[in-house]
């Protein structure tokens, strides 16, 4: 029992072992982490795919003592798997595996994948992007039901095959810093900090001009050397540090 299978649509991680304790971030369906620890009705992981730490509820995990290895990602907001032949929808991002899983009292499987390929051209990275217009921010969140800032782009650049850390404070180390803003390309990363100094805050530019991020929602707002302006009310929200291209 060294690994952690996550067999809930989405199941949050917390910082400690309580259901009052903070997300911290989430798991996916099929998504997997190392045992570390133990603790009443919770489990302390490591994610296999970042190496995000949090504690995730026994209840919605399978152990298993060795990772299975995904055969892709679901590239439609919501499609539907089966577990123990009840249908349950998943969000965009989930891993899928061309073989049923099979795990002591629990069978998923896969009857239907909608294949798209996000190729990292201008054309594919709007079409995906669409699919998280609208989801409502949820701090801790990485799913099309709900998600935080650094969820997004962290699940945009996995959809096109980049590996980047869970929070806004690690994908800024990533990447090549881009001198000027009038230079930014679709799919570049503008961070933004706060009056300390600490980034707080990340979004993906649709051009410079323009940047799609979460805040209250998965939204459209115009940016500029100053940070990101609110498209509806013109407040200035969000104080520009950097951008950077993660290719």
């Amino acid at each position: 029992m060294d690994y952690a299978f996550c067999i809930a649509a989405v199941a949050p991680l917390r910082k400690e072992p309580s259901h009052k304790s903070e997300m911290v971030s989430q798991l996916l369906l099929g998504e997997t982490g190392k045992v570390l620890s133990i603790e009443k009705d919770f489990v302390l992981i490591e994610c296999t795919y970042d190496g995000y730490n949090g504690w995730i509820q026994k209840k919605q995990i399978a152990f298993k003592s060795h990772l299975p290895k995904p055969d892709g990602y679901f590239t439609k907001a919501t499609q539907e798997v089966y577990i123990n032949h009840s249908s349950c929808r998943v969000s965009l991002g989930t891993p899928y595996y061309n073989d049923k899983i099979v795990m002591d009292k629990y069978q998923i499987s896969y009857p239907f994948v909608e294949e798209r390929s996000y190729a990292f051209e201008e054309k594919n990275m709007l079409l995906l992007l669409e699919e998280y217009m609208h989801v409502p921010y949820l701090w801790g969140g990485k799913s099309t039901f709900g998600i935080d800032c650094s969820g997004l782009t962290q699940q945009f650049y996995k959809m096109l095959e980049i590996k980047l850390p869970r929070d806004a404070s690690q994908q800024i180390t990533h990447g090549t810093e881009v001198a000027f803003l009038s230079e930014a390309q679709c799919g570049d990363l503008a961070f933004f900090d706060n009056e300390e100094g600490n980034i707080t805050h990340v979004g993906i530019l649709i051009n410079n001009g323009h940047i799609i991020h979460a805040s209250g929602t998965v939204r459209v707002d115009k940016i500029d050397l100053g940070g990101i302006i609110h498209a509806e009310s013109g407040e200035r929200t969000h104080s520009l540090r950097l951008v950077k291209r993660m290719k």
